[in-house]
């Protein structure tokens, strides 16, 4: 498998950035997270002025085997109809980036289904749907390779192609499960602590679903990035873990939403811990899981607004904060200049 190279940050102006935010209309450190926003977008872009003009989603959307064992309470049938939902624009997704302003597109990664041809959507499918990850592998290495090479390169040529930040959504019947394994070997945490409720399963679901998970990673011991995606992980997860890289060997703005997302972000940021400097983490979802996973990567969310839907929807509400970070650089005067009356 070739995967993109991400080089670490050339942090040499960081100095200079961080005493041109000093120096702005306001008193030093004011507008706190916002400043050290507008910082990590100027470094990762290379320029004092860094832009967030053209934002855009992929959905990446795949179906799991381990729907089969119950660990959803919506029938794998839903990931189809919700993609066709998204290219009618009418997903939560689609409202919230008319809202905010960007672009969406959805990446077929792994759909159960023959998908009839849309201008927005990327034939990359991988296989229709994983295997069952209780019994067996949910792909196989080479699967695993494609569909996080294929991601890479979707990435990496959005960001050629002048997107400014990729925001990552997800739509997997089942994916919820998928990602609670990969938090579990990944992070590495506690499988129970891993495990929450998805899409709405009450007691007795949330009783099964760990029954399920704890029979799939009994079953194999894998705990490197690569094993990891192919025992336990979806085909969506992995072409977006390779979305991450791509986008940030390109110099892109990663914007990564909730559970899923991360746990995407969690395996890419295992193999290349230099990626991380590109991601922004838009949100802490109330599904259960998604803090200790932020902790474990040491991210601090920008949102806390009990999200818990994907689709990249906690991303695109964090949007404008990005944007207004890169205002700050842009727009404000310095306070030299207000004093000075040079306005």
């Amino acid at each position: 498998m070739t995967l993109p190279i991400v080089k670490p940050l050339d942090r040499a102006a960081e100095p200079g950035l961080r005493a041109l935010l000093d120096g702005k209309a306001k008193p030093p450190g004011a507008l706190g997270r916002i400043e050290d926003l507008a910082l990590q977008l100027a470094l990762i872009q290379g320029r004092p002025d860094p832009k967030v003009e053209r934002a855009l989603l992929l959905v990446f959307a795949g179906d799991h085997g381990l729907t089969a064992e119950g660990v959803s309470s919506y029938p794998a049938s839903v990931t189809t109809a919700m993609v066709a939902t998204f290219l009618a624009g009418k997903a939560s997704a689609n409202a919230f980036a008319r809202a905010a302003g960007a672009e969406v597109r959805v990446v077929d990664a792994g759909v159960a289904a023959d998908l009839a041809p849309h201008p927005a959507l990327v034939d990359a499918k991988v296989r229709a749907g994983t295997r069952n990850a209780a019994v067996e592998p949910a792909m196989t290495a080479q699967e695993t390779a494609q569909a996080m090479a294929r991601g890479a390169e979707i990435a990496a040529t959005c960001v050629a192609d002048g997107v400014d930040v990729l925001a990552l959504g997800e739509m997997g019947i089942g994916n919820t499960a998928s990602a609670a394994l990969l938090m579990h070997r990944l992070a590495p945490a506690p499988l129970q602590a891993c495990v929450g409720r998805g899409a709405g399963h009450d007691d007795a679901g949330l009783a099964r679903k760990l029954a399920v998970l704890e029979r799939a990673a009994g079953r194999s011991d894998a705990t490197s990035p690569l094993e990891v995606m192919a025992q336990f992980g979806g085909c969506e997860i992995a072409m977006m873990a390779g979305a991450v890289l791509g986008a940030a060997s390109a110099g892109g703005v990663v914007l990564v939403d909730g559970f899923i997302s991360t746990a995407a972000a969690l395996a890419a940021i295992r193999l290349q811990p230099a990626a991380q400097a590109h991601c922004v983490f838009s949100h802490a979802s109330a599904e259960s899981g998604h803090a200790l996973m932020l902790q474990a990567l040491g991210a601090d969310p920008l949102l806390d607004l009990g999200l818990r839907l994907g689709e990249g929807t906690g991303a695109l509400l964090a949007l404008p904060l990005l944007r207004a970070a890169t205002r700050l650089l842009s727009d404000v005067a310095s306070l030299d200049d207000v004093l000075a009356g040079r306005l």
